[in-house]
């Protein structure tokens, strides 16, 4: 993963941007362009290539609302001799600091480092600590797992029609939110298993219920997947010794049956499969410590079931 700071992105993205657009509205104030240079700290030539040119701007910031409001109040202040230096920079820098929280900054970071995309970065906000840490961790366990089924070719053939995910949920989760999936689910397309995006908390209700009616009963339960109920791979998890236990296909009250299965056993399995019932398709999921170490078992499952 490339090493991009935050501060690259202001200086190389976002600043020359904001220079472009204040000389613009500092000339449209009657200044001339030796004035404008010594407002914005750059040379009378630059301040001539930002009006007479075609300087590229970045659009993200150069068309966002707050952007238009905070140079027209800075562009206005500076002219009028009701701001000084010290003024102007404290707005810039309140732009910035609102482009950083989920704004076109972080966008932009993503993109120069694809690795944060899903994270829910706040570093620039709130800094490193060890709650973001954790969602860190849970995230990564959910890419690792897609990543795995994504380049198994077994897992082809038991992708359910209703598609697949993979969670892994927070520990102490008391909620779909607190459980990390694939958005949009994982599919077959053209022979091949597709991941359609980065895993965020909250995007699988189905894998989150029976996550969390399994950390409910065993904390350490905290992933599972699900894939098309199949004899052959129930049969492979029996020859390995797993322990396998079939449920009711309905949804109705789904968590809490499964919690008081698992609380009356005394344990959570390692295959849970039911056979479905009218309009619902039958569905086995495995579970692990995380969703990558459901991944791992359901993977060596589906060879051995080939």
């Amino acid at each position: 993963m490339s090493l991009r700071l935050p501060s690259e992105i202001v200086v190389e993205d976002v600043l020359p941007t904001l220079r472009v657009l204040l000389a613009r509205e500092l000339a449209e104030h009657g200044l001339t362009q030796r004035e404008v240079a010594a407002h914005l700290g750059v040379t009378q030539a630059a301040v001539s290539t930002y009006l007479n040119g075609d300087p590229e701007l970045e659009p993200r910031i150069a068309d966002h609302p707050e952007t238009a409001a905070t140079v027209e109040r800075v562009a206005a202040g500076l002219a009028e001799g009701e701001m000084d230096g010290y003024d102007a920079l404290s707005a810039v820098l309140e732009l910035i600091r609102s482009f950083e929280d989920r704004g076109p900054i972080c966008e932009l970071h993503e993109e120069a480092m694809p690795g944060l995309q899903g994270l829910g970065c706040d570093l620039c906000v709130r800094g490193a600590n060890p709650e973001l840490r954790t969602e860190r961790a849970v995230l990564d366990s959910v890419r690792e797992a897609s990543r795995l089924l994504a380049t198994t070719p077994a897992v082809v053939d038991h992708v359910p029609n209703v598609g697949t995910n993979v969670g892994t949920a927070l520990p102490d989760a008391d909620g779909p939110a607190d459980v990390a999936a694939v958005p949009g689910r994982i599919y077959v397309m053209n022979g091949s298993v597709e991941v359609p995006a980065n895993p965020e908390f909250g995007a699988s209700e189905h894998v989150a219920t029976t996550v969390l009616a399994a950390t409910a009963v065993d904390p350490d339960r905290r992933g599972a997947l699900n894939l098309a109920t199949d004899d052959a791979l129930l049969a492979a998890a029996r020859d390995r010794g797993l322990d396998v236990l079939e449920f009711d296909a309905g949804y109705e009250d789904r968590g809490e049956r499964l919690r008081e299965r698992f609380a009356d056993r005394g344990v959570v399995p390692d295959v849970l499969f039911h056979r479905g019932a009218f309009g619902i398709e039958p569905i086995t999921y495995v579970l692990g410590e995380t969703g990558a170490a459901a991944a791992r078992l359901a993977v060596e499952l589906v060879e051995t079931a080939e």
